[in-house]
């Protein structure tokens, strides 16, 4: 059955990979960038232009701070997440070289920004562990306690994982480390502003933010930097002291009010954009279903309610993506959307190859609506029984 398309452009299911920028947020942005607006240098103290601008952005530290229960002091502004973990990672490494503890504990499904961090920390001497998920994607607690070692330094792992959206047990494995004395860094890139995160709650040392995916600007991220005697880490970018010597660079002050003011919309309507998302995620699953021969990978159980990685059988992914270009979504992460190979945290999961590359992950948002979901089950459906059609190995099978 042929269902009307309720927009004239894709619809977006890859809000996992980006999302649009609030309307709220790019006017408050649009202040920041011209003469009549506030676009001075905040680290301008001797006028009164750049005292506001300072302000603006101390505004949107406090508005940061308060989403996940921080003191405004703890807020490190960055460029993105990617930069936030490798200053989290880097930064602890080289500050604590001298104590001799050289080994870090991560996992193999990790985003890029931590897993190239860590192989080029293996280059300079570090030990590294990852840790193999459950076949459901998930990291289990015990498997953090078995790995952690007289010499393990720091662990670093995501609550939500980018690609399958599974969720982490961060307050149990928190709880773990804090007791063994080791250094707990969380990648929140796919949770903050999606799921409750208060830092006074968790046992967590350091928390990287992206702005671009709780629709804030791109360009702009955290690093959440418990105040604490045992958290310190080594400014990986010189020139300047901004960010109390922790991150120089002049301040980007319309990116900056910008993420604050995202910060600030997610806070307030958090609880029922996740209520909305689950029910129209089951809405989804529950069509795809009726295609008989799907998977999900991950866990339906322990994931959020944005992002959903199905496998098709019988159908090649990089096929049935070209023949849904009325849809916006991908085979996986947005950093290996060009690579035709199986997704890596497909692999780690134990799934097989043929399986992997038949798999597209989708990502909801604020703007999904029922309309979507609905226009989107009919379009997959009339896609994968053209392409199934077509496969020798269908045919093969009688599948009827």
């Amino acid at each position: 059955m042929s269902i009307t398309k309720p927009s004239s452009t894709p619809i977006y299911l890859d809000y996992a990979a980006t999302t649009p920028v609030d309307e709220a947020v790019a006017k408050v942005m649009a202040e920041c960038l011209t003469i009549e607006g506030n676009f001075a240098n905040p680290a301008s103290r001797a006028h009164l232009l750049g005292w506001r601008a300072e302000e603006a952005v101390e505004h949107a530290r406090r508005q940061v701070a308060k989403l996940i229960n921080a003191d405004a002091r703890e807020i490190v502004w960055t460029s993105g997440a990617t930069e936030s973990d490798n200053l989290a990672i880097k930064g602890v490494v080289e500050y604590y070289a001298g104590q001799q503890k050289r080994h870090i504990i991560t996992s193999m499904i990790e985003h890029k920004a931590v897993l190239d961090t860590c192989r080029y920390l293996e280059t300079k001497g570090y030990s590294v562990t990852y840790l193999q998920p459950s076949e459901k994607g998930l990291i289990e607690v015990a498997a953090v306690r078995d790995a952690i070692r007289e010499d393990t330094l720091l662990v670093s792992l995501m609550h939500v994982n980018n690609e399958i959206g599974t969720v982490t047990n961060i307050a149990a494995i928190g709880e773990l480390l804090r007791e063994r004395g080791v250094l707990f860094h969380v990648d929140a890139a796919q949770s903050i502003g999606k799921l409750l995160f208060d830092v006074r709650k968790v046992s967590v040392d350091l928390v990287s933010i992206s702005s671009h995916k709780l629709y804030g600007p791109k360009g702009i991220g955290v690093l959440y930097v418990r105040r604490s005697s045992d958290v310190h880490l080594t400014a990986q970018i010189h020139g300047g002291g901004h960010e109390r010597g922790m991150r120089s660079g002049t301040l980007p002050t319309h990116q900056i009010v910008g993420m604050g003011q995202a910060c600030e919309i997610a806070g307030a309507r958090m609880a029922d954009d996740m209520a909305r998302l689950a029910a129209l995620k089951n809405r989804f699953w529950e069509g795809l279903e009726r295609l008989q021969h799907v998977r999900v990978n991950g866990c339906l159980q322990s994931s959020t309610p944005s992002i959903l990685n199905v496998a098709f059988e019988f159908v090649e992914g990089e096929a049935l993506l070209m023949a849904l270009s009325d849809l916006a979504i991908s085979t996986g992460s947005a950093c290996n959307s060009a690579s035709v190979e199986p997704s890596f945290v497909l692999q780690a999961l134990g799934v097989e190859r043929k399986l992997a590359l038949g798999s597209l992950r989708f990502s909801f948002g604020r703007h999904t609506t029922e309309q979507c979901i609905d226009y989107a089950l009919s379009e997959i459906g009339n896609a994968v029984q053209r392409l199934r059609a077509q496969s020798p190995e269908w045919k093969e099978r009688h599948i009827l």
